[in-house]
C-alpha cells in the first residue's frame, strides 16, 4: 500500500500507527510447540478453503512465507505486515494480506493464527472491528480452542483471555531529548502497560519511536483494554505535544537548526545508513508536524521509514546489495521521495 493513499488517523503527527492483534488456535489442531509438519500444512489449506469461501475476503492473498527468498520476508516484517517470528520461523507459514496492506492473517506463528489490522493515528476502535469482523468469519468454519474460565487459549499465557494486543505506535523525540521517557516506561509499567520498540517485543526503540500496548489480555474484555490504551496514550501525546513548545521557546535557534540540519542531510547526503535515516527522519518528522517544514507531509516519511530498510531496499532494487551499496540506495531513494514531494 503507498502509504501517500493511507488515511490520516487522529494524531497521527505523533500516532503513527494503531495497531489491534488477535491470537487465536483451532480446538482440534495442537498447539505450536506439538504441531507436526503435516499439522502445518493442514492448517494453511484449511485457512485457504475459510478465506476463499468468504466472498467478502476475496481480496485477501496468500502469500507462501515459507517459499519466499529471507529478504521478501524480511520486507514484509519491515512493512509491518508480518512479525519478526513469522519472518524467521523454519516451518510451514503463511500470511493472507489484503490489497490495501493493512489487514494480514498470519498462520503458524506462535499461536495457529493471528489476525491483525493497522490503521494511521489513534484508531484501535476501528482496527479491533475489521479484526472482529475476520475472527468472526473464521469462527463460523472453525473451533476455537476456548474455555470459560481462561477464555481464549494461546501458547504464551500473557494472551489468555481475549487474545489481545491492542497497540499504538508513538513519535516522541520530546520525551526522549528531555529524559522523560524514563519516567514514562516506569509508569506504564506499574499500571499494566508494556512500551516496546519499533517491531514489538525485544525490538530496540528507533528514532524515538515506541510501540505502547497491554501487557496482558486475561481479566479485560476488549472495549476495556482498548479504552484503556487510548487513554494512556493520549496522556503520553499530551505530554509530548507540550514538551515540544517548551523545547521550541527555550531556543528557537537551537530547536529549528537541529530540524534543518536533519532535513539538509537527508536532501542531499549520498551515503546514509539505516541508523542515521531513522535519526534524521525523526528531527524532520517534529518539524512537519510543528509546522516548521511545511513542504513535506507526514506520509511522505511514512514512506521513506518503510521503503529505506534493508529488505524493502533491495526488494526494490531487485537484488541483493551489499551493505555499502545500500547505504547508497537509500540515500538516493531519500532524496527522490523529499523533492518529489517538495515538487508537489
Amino acid at each position: 500500500m503507498s502509504r501517500n493513499k493511507m488515511e490520516k488517523g487522529p494524531e497521527c503527527d505523533i500516532a503513527v500507527s494503531s495497531r489491534v492483534r488477535l491470537a487465536r488456535n483451532f480446538a482440534d489442531i495442537p498447539f505450536s510447540i506439538k504441531m507436526s509438519s503435516k499439522h502445518h500444512t493442514e492448517l494453511i489449506k484449511r485457512m485457504q478453503e475459510i478465506i476463499s469461501e468468504n466472498k467478502s475476503q476475496t481480496k485477501l492473498m496468500f502469500a507462501d512465507i515459507s517459499a519466499m527468498h529471507p529478504i521478501d520476508r524480511i520486507s514484509l516484517m519491515e512493512r509491518h505486515l508480518i512479525s519478526p517470528d513469522l519472518a524467521e520461523t523454519k516451518v510451514n507459514c503463511g500470511a493472507f494480506i489484503n490489497e490495501d496492506e493493512n489487514l494480514s492473517i498470519m498462520v503458524n506463528e506462535e499461536d495457529h493464527i493471528r489476525i491483525q489490522a493497522l490503521f494511521s493515528g489513534i484508531q484501535l476502535e476501528k482496527a479491533y472491528s475489521v479484526c472482529d469482523n475476520i475472527d468472526s468469519i473464521i469462527s463460523e468454519k472453525a473451533d476455537y480452542a476456548f474455555d470459560d474460565k481462561y477464555g481464549y487459549l494461546t501458547s504464551c499465557p500473557t494472551n489468555l483471555g481475549t487474545g489481545m494486543r491492542a497497540s499504538v505506535m508513538l513519535h516522541l523525540p520530546a520525551l526522549v531529548m528531555t529524559g522523560y521517557i524514563q519516567s514514562i516506561l516506569e509508569g506504564c509499567n506499574k499500571v499494566g502497560v508494556t512500551v516496546r520498540g519499533i517491531y514489538g517485543e525485544n525490538s530496540e526503540a528507533v528514532g524515538d519511536m515506541f510501540q505502547v500496548s497491554n501487557q496482558i489480555s486475561l481479566g479485560r474484555n476488549e472495549e476495556e483494554t482498548i479504552a484503556s490504551i487510548d487513554g494512556i496514550c493520549k496522556q503520553i501525546i499530551d505530554r509530548e505535544k507540550s514538551l515540544r513548545l517548551q523545547l521550541y521557546k527555550q531556543n528557537i535557534y537551537k530547536f529549528e537548526d537541529r530540524i534543518y540540519r536533519s532535513y539538509g542531510l537527508l536532501l542531499n547526503a549520498r551515503i546514509i545508513s539505516t541508523q542515521e535515516c531513522f535519526k534524521y527522519l525523526s528531527d524532520v518528522r517534529l518539524g512537519v508536524s510543528m509546522g516548521i517544514i511545511k513542504d513535506i507531509s507526514i506520509n511522505t516519511l511514512n514512506d521513506i521509514q518503510v521503503l529505506s530498510q534493508p529488505a524493502t531496499l533491495q526488494k526494490i532494487s531487485g537484488k541483493p546489495l551489499s551493505q555499502d551499496e545500500r547505504d547508497i540506495k537509500r540515500a538516493e531513494l531519500i532524496r527522490s521521495q523529499l523533492q518529489s514531494s517538495e515538487d508537489k
